[in-house]
């Protein structure tokens, strides 16, 4: 079951678990806690960092379903 999409707002998910932070992180996506992060969705920061936001995605949810 998906629990994220990539038009969730960085902040929003890791709100429901910080933990879900180290996700972001392996990606390369360190800036989970600038103020970007509250306004700007999975999709948006994957596009300015050069990350696939596909990828991110399927790991977030791996991370919550566990």
């Amino acid at each position: 079951m998906e629990k994220v999409d990539k038009d969730m707002v960085i902040i929003d998910i890791i709100r429901m678990d910080p933990n879900c932070a180290e996700v972001f992180y392996k990606h390369g996506l360190h800036c989970v806690g600038c103020p970007s992060a509250s306004g700007e969705s999975v999709e948006d920061a994957s596009a300015v960092h050069g990350i696939d936001p596909d990828k991110l995605i399927v790991d977030l949810n791996k991370y919550f379903n566990k």
